[in-house]
């Protein structure tokens, strides 16, 4: 059997102000397994993804990929050590149209321009993205926004995804086509991280 990659934090810890807002947070993803950081507003959820990814140093504790300890590495390391992040916020770009939101990831890849151009029709397929592919982010539902947003995220093919409330901000009918997604992710071998507050 093929070993699977694992992403763990061992001890996390984070102070804002004295006010301690992750206290020893440890947590393991497999490849092919999802995992839920659960709680309400204020938990500590989104600060413990923003040390995970590296836009944020923790205080106290590690971050591994494996056994390699990744807890200084840079965010771009880190993305292309396989570790994707999607944002609680809407990250799509407003003026760009779906595609361009996911070429824009595809063109800093490791892929040639024919490779680019085959990852975004399979991106946009798969995401039933190619009836809406020229529309602009600013005219997308919350749905198609999440859809484009989890399919550039996607276009560098990571081991690993973090999704901080993906269901944020979705309509119901949309919050079930999510979850369909991420069921795909997982059946395709990806670990994914995922946080909500509705507990």
């Amino acid at each position: 059997m093929a070993t699977s990659d694992v992403l763990r934090t061992e001890g996390l810890f984070k102070k804002y102000h004295n006010r301690m807002v992750v206290n020893n947070v440890s947590i393991q993803v497999k490849q092919g397994e999802i995992v839920g950081l659960l709680g309400p507003n204020g938990a500590g959820k989104t600060t413990s993804f923003y040390m995970i990814v590296g836009l944020i140093k923790p205080l106290e504790g590690k971050i591994f990929l494996n056994e390699t300890n990744i807890t200084k590495e840079p965010m771009y390391k880190r993305a292309r050590l396989g570790i994707g992040y999607l944002a609680q916020e809407a990250s799509v770009f407003r003026q760009m149209s779906v595609e361009d939101n996911i070429r824009s990831v595809l063109q800093f890849t490791k892929y040639s321009r024919s490779e680019q151009k085959e990852r975004l029709e399979i991106l946009l397929d798969e995401f039933g993205l190619q009836k809406i592919r020229k529309n602009k982010g600013i005219q997308l539902s919350g749905g198609e926004r999440r859809r484009t947003e989890i399919a550039r995220s996607l276009a560098t093919n990571p081991k690993f995804i973090l999704l901080d409330e993906p269901f944020a901000g979705v309509d119901p009918i949309a919050v079930e086509d999510i979850q369909n997604i991420v069921y795909k992710l997982k059946e395709k071998n990806i670990g994914i991280l995922i946080t909500d507050h509705n507990v």
